[in-house]
């Protein structure tokens, strides 16, 4: 399957090296700063480099190319609409990193636009690909919490001013937002997917803290109430001293209590029911190794959305599920700066609403 990237960043690597392991035919690249096109490559160990197109427009390299099938999408948040938008009306089907988009109407005009042109478009929530997170699902659809009561989602991570300054875009509300869109929303899209409800209503607080040279939120907690009675706490953070400490999610029902920890959701800490059975004991204690914040999903997520282009699927994380863990961030600001319940769904609202809040 053909391939490009747009956007050379801080998380390409991961994306090369989902690229090596699903064996695509690399074809092209672009960053509007093109010596990060060869930074990446040198640094991921990419063989025959030289062979890709290297493009400083995007717009160009789809012009020039295409036999592309498949587009991954790796710039700055605030332009992941307008390249995904332009990427599907060139009928790529695509790979978005988080957030799909930082706008409730640009986000349900990439779910519209793909449904229409049976695109397939996936978003980079690749958490959901952790074995732990994988256990915790299937504990939850065979019915072992039994009635779940509520849920906790916790990111405690470190940012501190040497990452805002590695982009001039990070931390502002025109093309970032702060700690919940940036970096509490992959908790967010597990949150969502394992309760596997809707969202009727958010409460939230958000507060800038200690970063006073950023824009937004350094620190958000919010409480959700899901339309099946199931209600969940969020607490997310860039102010853990003096490196990150856990993102983790626990769920508590009648006959069952978990917790799975670790920096990116990626060990289980906690695993109790009143039905053990063997594979608990195995269960119990599990730890998957990562060499980075962002896991080991990507691999897994690729190959996912080969295989639903190739049997003209949904994929697993697709724009929906995008759109919807976006919904939540923006009305977590909104509750937040109308000091009020705010009830779902959200149409007319962009992280540009909020400036100034701080």
């Amino acid at each position: 399957m053909k391939y490009a990237l747009i956007g050379c960043g801080r998380v390409a690597e991961n994306h090369i090296k989902a690229v090596i392991n699903n064996k695509l035919d690399f074809v092209a690249a672009c960053d509007i700063e093109p010596e990060k096109i060869n930074k990446l490559f040198t640094k991921t160990g990419f063989q025959d480099s030289t062979k890709i197109a290297k493009y400083s427009d995007y717009k160009k390299m789809l012009k020039e190319h295409p036999e592309i099938e498949l587009v991954a999408i790796s710039t700055n948040s605030g332009n992941h609409a307008e390249i995904a938008l332009d990427c599907l009306e060139c009928n790529k089907n695509l790979i978005v990193e988080k957030p799909l988009a930082i706008s409730m109407k640009d986000a349900d005009k990439i779910v519209k636009l793909s449904n229409e042109k049976g695109l397939v478009v996936s978003v980079s929530h690749q958490n959901r690909f952790n074995l732990a997170i994988q256990k915790l699902r299937k504990a939850i659809e065979s019915g072992r919490f039994g009635k779940i009561s509520h849920s906790s989602v916790t990111v405690r991570w470190n940012r501190n001013k040497s990452y805002y300054e590695q982009a001039d875009w990070r931390g502002t509300w025109a093309d970032d937002g702060g700690c919940m869109m940036n970096q509490c929303i992959h908790a967010i899209d597990l949150l969502i997917w394992l309760i596997g409800d809707e969202v009727e209503s958010v409460y939230g607080v958000t507060k800038r803290q200690f970063h006073d040279y950023i824009e937004c939120e350094d620190l958000g907690m919010a409480i959700l109430q899901f339309k099946n009675g199931i209600v969940a706490n969020i607490e997310g953070t860039t102010n853990i001293f003096p490196e990150n400490l856990e993102e983790s999610i626990s769920i508590f029902g009648e006959k069952g209590t978990v917790k799975i920890g670790g920096t990116s959701a990626n060990n289980i800490e906690i695993w109790t029911f009143a039905d053990e059975n063997k594979s608990d004991e195995i269960n119990k204690g599990l730890e998957e190794p990562t060499n980075n914040i962002y896991g080991n999903g990507h691999t897994s997520l690729y190959a996912d959305v080969i295989d639903s282009i190739k049997n003209h699927r949904k994929p697993c994380i697709d724009a929906s599920a995008g759109r919807n863990a976006v919904e939540v961030v923006l009305a977590i600001y909104k509750s937040s700066s109308l000091g009020q319940v705010v009830k779902l769904p959200i149409t007319e609202c962009v992280t540009t609403d909020f400036a100034g809040m701080f």
